[in-house]
């Protein structure tokens, strides 16, 4: 295992630590789909200020850290109403909107996925659900509409033109202005699309997530939609979650298939390949994952989260790794796909992966 992937240079801009010393990165916009949304080239998850992977943070550091990704340039910032307990996500991303200006932030937020007792989850897509999710969204947000509201997980036993009829009334009233969908089959973005324009799909997608390139990705391209990445460094295993770092005792990672015994041992190596690839680019490890994405193409906008601003400098110096061809291809032949152990996903959503989402007719 590699302790250092390589030897820090102070004066490289993609290793300084020291917020101060860091000079300022140009963040793009681009546009999201083709139907009139743009956002920041690079996104920000905000899930992980209120638990799951590290201990949550309180609502005035999240906005610290909301804030601070705001004022390095990233503009599309991502949650959803089943985050942290008692929809704690959305009320912290709703106090830090009140400290920016509105019109100049791109907010995703999320419905569909039900906690129940214990790590379990049901979803739920039926019209007044819909409604009432959105409504509720709104209030715990504090603003007067959604730029991209996503079905959070699709409700197999919904027909999703009675899910998108519900999302399209709620565009002609202006409270959400663009519709996404997260973990569609093929046949749902279809007919879902036909109701009325998808945005955006959030999909995970990074080095060691791929699934979506076959099928999704092509599909997203003819119909003019966009790929938003979620968990685009491997859920921080890129970034040396349990490799440099142990897991946090809050980190529900100590029970994801590709982070536990055999395959976290396998994995390890998939790192240290990357690791070693990063050194010839003098980047980090987690910048070269990003740049990997990035380089794919500007419909796909990876939205990395990270609680400590170190990381999220870190992740915005990624824009400033470049990538040829050459590149591209020697860092998938050195992680091919087939090499990572694990399922991609926690065992209690696989069941909801895009791959099983398909409704029953209407």
């Amino acid at each position: 295992m590699l302790n250092k992937p390589f030897s820090a240079k102070k004066e490289h801009s993609c290793l300084i630590e020291n917020m101060e010393e860091m000079p300022q990165i140009h963040i793009p916009k681009v546009k999201l789909g083709s139907h009139g949304l743009e956002v920041s080239r690079l996104g920000f998850g905000c899930g992980g200020l209120s638990g799951v992977y590290n201990a949550p943070l309180s609502h005035e550091d999240g906005c610290s850290v909301i804030k601070q990704a705001f004022n390095m340039g990233i503009t599309f910032f991502d949650t959803s109403d089943s985050y942290g307990q008692s929809h704690d996500n959305e009320f912290m991303v709703g106090k830090a909107l009140k400290q920016l200006p509105r019109e100049k932030v791109q907010l995703a937020t999320k419905f569909g996925i039900m906690k129940s007792e214990g790590f379990q989850f049901g979803v739920k897509g039926t019209p007044e659900y819909v409604r009432k999710c959105c409504e509720a969204s709104l209030q715990r947000l504090g603003v007067n509409y959604i730029d991209l509201y996503y079905q959070h997980r699709v409700d197999t036993s919904v027909p999703i033109e009675d899910t998108m009829g519900e999302l399209k009334k709620l565009v002609e009233e202006g409270k959400i202005k663009y519709i996404g969908l997260s973990e569609p089959s093929l046949d749902t973005i279809r007919r879902a699309h036909a109701v009325h324009p998808i945005t955006a799909l959030q999909m995970e997608y990074s080095l060691w997530s791929r699934d979506i390139e076959d099928g999704i990705i092509p599909l997203c391209r003819e119909l003019g939609i966009g790929i938003v990445a979620y968990s685009p460094i491997g859920r921080g295993f890129f970034g040396g979650k349990a490799v440099l770092e142990s897991l946090p005792n809050e980190s529900l990672l100590s029970i994801h298939p590709r982070f536990i015994g055999e395959n976290l041992e396998k994995n390890k190596m998939l790192y240290n390949k990357l690791a070693n690839l990063a050194a010839k680019h003098a980047c980090t490890t987690p910048q070269l994952a990003l740049a990997w994405l990035l380089h794919q193409a500007t419909d796909i906008i990876p939205i990395p989260g990270t609680t400590k601003v170190k990381n999220l400098a870190n992740n915005v110096g990624s824009l400033a790794v470049k990538l040829s061809e050459e590149d591209m291809k020697e860092i998938c032949d050195a992680l091919p796909i087939n090499d990572v152990s694990g399922e991609r996903d926690f065992e209690v959503l696989t069941k909801f992966s895009w791959q099983f989402a398909d409704t029953p007719s209407k």
